[in-house]
């Protein structure tokens, strides 16, 4: 029996792009597959009441200090030493969205994951400039303009919308969002708890 791992994916959260850097080992010793679901964050934070938890606690004392120090722990314990704040944070996400749902029509979903986080959370660019998109994906081995054409498709729009819906309704909130099976898992810290759950599959 095939076990899969789906993952409800932004560009627009570092805990996004610090997960997938760390799945490839939990991918190789429970034998699941990954398949990466683009989505919204701006519009499952609408649809839900949510917000970016700088936003939301930044009047709580002591509590974005604390998150900057789980996520240089994660860091440390995946070694993901390439990882840097992006310096336009926050990166208005809808483009590069876009562009995934594009791209996995394409068949090129992963090198455009990879570029984009790359771009996004290791070379500090302002992904939402469109030609930095072009950019960055033309240096990466796509045709960064023929992506930046096909994000006016109306039908890759409508599937970013569907896509982003559709997470709501299982109950996501936030990004990064996992499931097994019906299983919801939430955030970075979860990924143990993913493990035992896909070893149980």
């Amino acid at each position: 029996m095939n076990k899969e791992l789906e993952f409800i994916f932004d560009f627009g959260s570092p805990n996004a792009y610090l997960c997938y850097k760390a799945l490839p080992p939990l991918l190789q010793r429970t034998g699941a597959t990954l398949t990466v679901v683009p989505c919204l964050l701006g519009g499952i934070f609408k649809a839900t009441g949510n917000q970016a938890p700088m936003l939301a606690f930044q009047g709580i004392k002591g509590k974005i200090e604390y998150d900057q120090l789980e996520i240089q722990r994660f860091i440390d314990k995946h070694q993901l030493r390439d990882f840097s704040f992006n310096p336009h944070f926050p990166v208005n996400t809808l483009l590069l969205m876009r562009g995934a749902i594009a791209a996995e029509n394409d068949g090129k979903l992963e090198a455009y994951l990879d570029a984009g986080m790359s771009s996004m959370w290791e070379q500090g660019l302002k992904m939402d400039d469109p030609q930095t998109f072009v950019t960055a994906m033309t240096e990466a081995g796509l045709d960064g303009e023929a992506l930046l054409e096909k994000t006016a498709d109306p039908l890759v729009k409508a599937r970013l919308v569907e896509n982003t819906s559709a997470a709501v309704e299982r109950g996501c909130f936030g990004i990064p969002t996992f499931y097994v099976g019906t299983e919801m898992f939430f955030g970075k810290e979860r990924l143990a708890q993913i493990e035992e759950e896909l070893l149980r599959a």
